[in-house]
C-alpha cells in the first residue's frame, strides 16, 4: 500500500521513529513514570510493555482530521506492546493493514500492556 492510499481524505501523515537502548534502570523508571510521549494530539506506540523500547510517534495532519496509518509500511507490524494516546478522543488499533475489521479502542491516556501484539494499522484522530 502506498503512503497516498494510507492517508484518508487528503490528510498528511506525520510519523517519527525514535530508537534507543533501554537499560534495566531506565525500564524500571519508565514503569513508575508517565511515558515519553510529550507531544499533544499524538499516539505513541512502544515496542516493549510499560512504555519501554523503541517508540513510534504518530499524528494526523492537520491535527484532528484523522488518518489510517499502516504500521506495516513503517516497519511496525506486530511490534507495539504498549501505547499512549495524548488525544482527547479514542484512537483505534486494527489487526488488518487497512483499518478495516473490528477495532480495538485506544482510549486517551496510557495502555501499559496491549491485549494483542497483532497490530498492523491504527486510526489516529
Amino acid at each position: 500500500m502506498s503512503l497516498g492510499r494510507s492517508v484518508l481524505l487528503g490528510t498528511v501523515l506525520t510519523a517519527t521513529v525514535v530508537l534507543g537502548a533501554v537499560t534495566p534502570a531506565a525500564a524500571d523508571a519508565a514503569r513508575a513514570a508517565a511515558p515519553d510521549c510529550s507531544f499533544t494530539k499524538t499516539v505513541c506506540l512502544f515496542e516493549g510493555a510499560n512504555y519501554t523500547g523503541a517508540r513510534l510517534t504518530l499524528s494526523s495532519w492537520p491535527a484532528g482530521s484523522g488518518a489510517c496509518i499502516s504500521l506495516v509500511e513503517h516497519g511496525w507490524a506486530n511490534r507495539a506492546h504498549s501505547a499512549y494516546n495524548t488525544n482527547l478522543t479514542s484512537a483505534a488499533l486494527f489487526m488488518n493493514d487497512d483499518c478495516l475489521g473490528g477495532p480495538n479502542q485506544l482510549q486517551p491516556g496510557g495502555t501499559p500492556t496491549l491485549n494483542s501484539s497483532s497490530v498492523r494499522s491504527i486510526w489516529v484522530p
